[in-house]
């Protein structure tokens, strides 16, 4: 009888079978070898130091106002073995070559990625409005380089033909790849160094835009066809893949693109932008796209680049979705792509004289080709030669598309490494020469003489012409208007959470609105006296306004792709619309536009505005949140000592008024013309024993009380000289009271009253100069100050003395007194429309209230709450109203240059 005998495994056998150590490091494991089974984590290692890397390397040439894709490139380049890979051992560690496939395959889908959104990025609206300068410059800025690529291609082809990793081609397609090569601008560089350089709106940046559109899609499909040439076996294949290529673009333009539009138009994305589910539908084009062009022999970036060319731009839908998709590219995938490529790239072969000289040779060309054909376009196009030069650099661009050009060239084994590196090279000087080589020949000072010497302002030389008597009457008129008290023209700086109380003061300037009429039908009969008594008479010339909302320039797609479509956004912006719609309600002739720039700009920008629009006044709404930009949100327990701490935008109007060209006026928000902030309520406990807050927003009642008392303390000086004038400007408005107060300063106790303050170190200085003012001049200076408060006083038009009180106090402590009626003055009425306390900022005047200031600080208990840099801004006596926490909001009023 046969036995049947089990058999267990040995102790040897089964601990031959265990599973994997899963303890990691803990266990012993290097992180930092590569395994097959777990790439992700040396795939992490390589991101982390790539990106990292680029960074670092990008921050002092951003201080050169160099794209980031100088940064990139060189950081490839060292991170490859012409620099860091010459340690030994580096490469093996962090670049394994079983690690590339990975890397390579995270890097080329972000490359798909970012094709599409240059494909989104490029307008054809901007070409066919400017076809014809744009095929003129295109033409030639491809033509010439192209042609002096094809001769250069000889001498490349026969000289490093034997290289090592070529696959057998012919010369023509090698002509044909160094021609594209030489011939490609770099479309979204280009876009960003027009923008950086404030160029987009105009003539020069224009043309650029729309030749660079051109060239951008001839340098794809040229280079299309030379891929096809590589890839196709014979010459009938490579004809049926750009066959097949052209029926694809036929198929998305006419069959694909009017449904998507459909699609989008169904669910409110061109109007709202891209629901999660549309921007799922554009990816999976873009795959699908990209797909159909690889497997046919045609590069997957070519699909991607179709499918971001049918996006419609209506809406700013090309703009929205951008922004969804824009960051996770440009700051993970591409830096990984220019990683390869400086892998690629080994400066240690460029290791003889020949080489060398073909390194000249090519950097050479590819400028001069560039710069040649598109300074003679532009020439031809009745451009002026320094404009054309302006051109002709701006084409020789390569930058981030040259680079891909190249890569192809690589995988395709067209170009070796040691070509490929030339060409490198070549990209890194061409991008790097652009925005100083821009920045020399097209200044801002020359850009704004030419532009006169364009609209006949002025000749050649900076004359000034009077081409007619109007214009000169015109001048005559300007030239009176620094005698006029009037302010007629203003420009606002637009913030979208001080709207509110901008409106409000604002409409406080545009006079009485026209009388309600009843109204008669069109149809019936006017009266018999010929007059409809109906019609509003017409009001007097209105106040002039403009408004200007700035918007930061980041270093986002999207932000470039805004500053090239900015009429649209200006058109459509919600800010500018519903300033717009105000100005119509209020008797304000109003008009607004959108800048795009960036935050260190917006100084600059502010000025020009003012200069170019004849601007009286700039008002400048203090930011609420305390940052310049717009996405800043403010807390409902937030106060005024908290909107007053140093930050970004303390800076900016710091360098606004320093360069101001005319009166400024910094308004201070505190509930004016506005609802007050509601506090956050606190949880309630129900019977239930759930703890709820009501969300329920409680209906606020008409305001009955549309008044605004108006309080300003007069010390001296043209900035308190120009803030009484406005005052009484304001006070035009019959829903206005104020109270004008002359602090006048007893002389002989204001050293031992303010001076002798002892509570910083400064305090020894201040105390100087009040022992200084106290002088003769002094003594001129208030007599003056005292005569123009009188003269004010005693010109004061009838219908404003029942309004306006002039009153004046004789007092050695000023900032006591102005303390005191302040908080007398205003803020009394909780159903009042907001109160104002104007002040001037203090320039000229010729006293220092820093010891009585920290005097009241310190008895009062209070600490300063205003930063250094508010503080400088709006001055002394507005520090002290804030920390008595005055009900009221602030004016603070800064003269011209000229009253100084």
């Amino acid at each position: 009888m046969a036995s049947t005998m089990t058999t267990k495994p040995s102790p040897t056998a089964a601990s031959g079978a265990r599973a994997a150590h899963q303890g990691g490091i803990l266990e012993g494991a290097n992180p930092s070898v590569y395994d097959s089974k777990n790439p992700i984590i040396i795939f992490i290692i390589q991101a982390g130091i790539i990106i990292i890397f680029c960074r670092l390397l990008h921050f002092p040439l951003s201080k050169i106002r160099q794209p980031r894709v100088i940064a990139e490139i060189i950081g490839g380049i060292v991170l490859g073995p012409s620099v860091l890979g010459r340690i030994p051992g580096f490469t093996d560690a962090i670049f394994p070559t079983a690690s590339i496939p990975t890397l390579s395959l995270a890097a080329n889908l972000g490359l798909v990625l970012f094709l599409f959104l240059v494909g989104l990025e490029v307008d054809l609206r901007l070409l066919i409005s400017n076809w014809r300068i744009a095929i003129n410059v295109g033409a030639a800025g491809m033509a010439l380089p192209f042609g002096l690529g094809c001769a250069i291609a000889y001498g490349l082809y026969h000289e490093f033909r034997e290289d090592a990793g070529l696959v057998p081609i012919s010369f023509g397609t090698y002509m044909l790849f160094v021609g594209v090569a030489m011939a490609i601008t770099a479309f979204p560089v280009l876009c960003r160094i027009l923008t950086e350089l404030k160029l987009l709106q105009t003539q020069v940046g224009v043309v650029v835009l729309s030749a660079g559109v051109g060239n951008d899609v001839v340098g794809w499909i040229l280079l299309a066809l030379c891929v096809a040439l590589v890839n196709a076996g014979s010459g009938i294949t490579a004809l049926y893949v750009l066959l097949t290529c052209v029926a694809w673009v036929l198929f998305l333009v006419y069959a694909v693109r009017p449904p998507f539009l459909w699609i989008l138009r169904r669910t409110g994305s061109l109007q709202n932008g891209p629901t999660q589910s549309m921007v799922a539908l554009t990816v999976l084009m873009v795959l699908t796209s990209a797909f159909f062009t690889g497997i046919i022999g045609v590069h997957p970036i070519f699909g991607a680049f179709l499918i971001g060319l049918i996006c419609p731009h209506d809406g700013g839908f090309a703009i929205k979705l951008t922004e969804k998709i824009e960051d996770l590219v440009s700051v993970f995938f591409l830096p990984l792509y220019f990683a390869l490529s400086g892998l690629s790239t080994n400066i240690g072969l460029l290791d003889s004289g020949i080489t060398w000289a073909y390194v000249v040779g090519v950097i050479t060309i590819a400028f001069l080709g560039k710069f040649i054909g598109g300074t003679i376009a532009a020439r031809l196009s009745k451009m002026v030669w320094r404009e054309s030069f302006t051109v002709g650099v701006l084409m020789s661009c390569k930058g981030l598309v040259e680079l891909i050009v190249l890569n192809i060239g690589l995988q395709a084994k067209i170009l070796s490494q040691r070509t490929f590196t030339i060409f490198v090279v070549m990209a890194l000087v061409t991008t790097f020469a652009t925005t100083p080589l821009t920045t020399a020949l097209y200044p801002p000072w020359y850009q704004k003489k030419l532009a006169a010497w364009k609209r006949g302002e002025i000749d050649w030389d900076g004359n000034t012409q009077h081409t007619d008597p109007q214009s000169a009457e015109t001048d005559a008129i300007g030239a009176q208007k620094h005698d006029m008290n009037d302010i007629r023209k203003m420009l606002v700086y637009l913030r979208l959470e001080c709207l509110p109380s901008l409106f409000t003061f604002v409409s406080l300037l545009g006079g009485e609105k026209p009388g309600s009429a009843g109204r008669v039908h069109p149809t019936k009969s006017v009266p018999e006296n010929g007059v409809d008594e109906t019609k509003p008479l017409l009001q007097k010339r209105p106040l002039q306004v403009h408004g200007l909302r700035m918007l930061e320039l980041t270093e986002r797609l999207s932000s470039v792709m805004k500053e090239s479509e900015i009429d649209d956004i200006s058109t459509k912006d919600l800010v500018v619309s519903s300033f717009h719609s105000f100005g119509l309600l209020n008797n304000l002739a109003v008009s607004g536009d959108v800048e795009i720039v960036p935050e260190g700009s917006y100084a600059e920008i502010l000025t020009r505005s003012a200069v170019e629009h004849g601007s009286d006044m700039v008002l400048l709404p203090w930011s609420e949140s305390g940052s310049l930009s717009e996405t800043g949100t403010t807390t409902a327990e937030h106060s005024m000592h908290n909107m007053l701490e140093n930050g970004p935008h303390t800076s900016f109007l710091a360098a606004f008024l320093n360069r101001a060209p005319c009166h400024a006026a910094i308004f201070v928000n505190n509930d004016f013309g506005t609802l007050a902030k509601k506090k956050t309520e606190t949880l309630s406990r129900t019977k239930s024993g759930i703890s709820l807050r009501s969300n329920h927003d409680i209906p606020s009642a008409p305001i009955v009380d549309r008044s605004h008392h108006i309080f300003f303390p007069f010390f001296g000086g043209p900035d308190d000289r120009a803030a009484m004038r406005f005052v009484l400007r304001l006070a035009q408005n019959k829903t206005i009271t104020a109270t004008i107060l002359f602090m006048d300063i007893d002389q002989s106790s204001t050293t031992s009253e303010i001076g002798d303050i002892p509570t910083k170190p400064e305090s020894s200085a201040a105390k100087r100069t009040v022992t200084v003012t106290a002088s003769t001049s002094q003594e001129t200076f208030f007599e003056q100050e005292r005569a123009f408060f009188v003269s004010m006083k005693d010109s004061l038009p009838a219908d404003l003395t029942s309004r306006v009180v002039f009153e004046t106090i004789q007092t050695s402590q000023p900032l006591h007194e102005t303390v005191k009626r302040a908080k007398a003055e205003v803020g009394q009425s909780s159903k009042s429309n907001g109160d104002l306390m104007v002040l001037g900022r203090g320039r000229g005047s010729r006293m220092s209230f820093e010891g009585e200031m920290h005097m009241m600080l310190n008895a009062e208990g209070r600490t300063r709450n205003v930063g250094s840099d508010a503080g400088f801004i709006l001055g002394d006596v507005a520090q002290v109203l804030v920390a008595m926490e005055t009900e009221a909001s602030l004016l603070v009023i800064q003269a011209r240059k000229d009253e100084i």
